[in-house]
């Protein structure tokens, strides 16, 4: 008797990584229905997409009340939620997708400043004082 082999999720993941162009970006947004919260998510996305990563990207939007299993299996707890798969690391960003610096840094674009948490930490010891 012949042993069939099973590809593994991780396996059909790296091949599929290993297929794409690095210099392109795979996201998937996950929303609620044709809420405007989620259409309003749908818009920002597709805005910052075109703005910073200007067509070297790969945008999937996916309604969780119409494909629950896709939801389920990346465990979406909230909505709207962006993932990016690819390039790694893989990130979430949930929430409002609106602040173009959130989601900069949410997609490894942009660090985070140390200045800006230096200004917070002394606001804080301000307050405290």
């Amino acid at each position: 008797m012949a042993v069939k082999k099973v590809k593994t999720s991780t396996k059909e993941f790296e091949k599929a990584a290993a297929m794409h162009d690095p210099a392109k970006y795979v996201l998937r947004l996950y929303i609620t229905g044709m809420t405007p919260r989620s259409t309003r998510a749908i818009a920002d996305v597709r805005n910052l997409c075109e703005k910073y990563l200007e067509g070297a990207y790969e945008l999937k939007v996916i309604d969780i009340y119409q494909q629950p299993k896709l939801a389920a299996g990346e465990q979406i707890i909230a909505t709207p939620t962006l993932i990016k798969q690819l390039p790694m690391p893989f990130r979430k960003l949930i929430g409002d997708m609106s602040d173009a610096e959130k989601f900069l840094v949410g997609i490894d674009l942009k660090t985070k400043k140390s200045e800006d948490r230096g200004q917070r930490s002394e606001v804080r010891s301000q307050k405290t004082e």
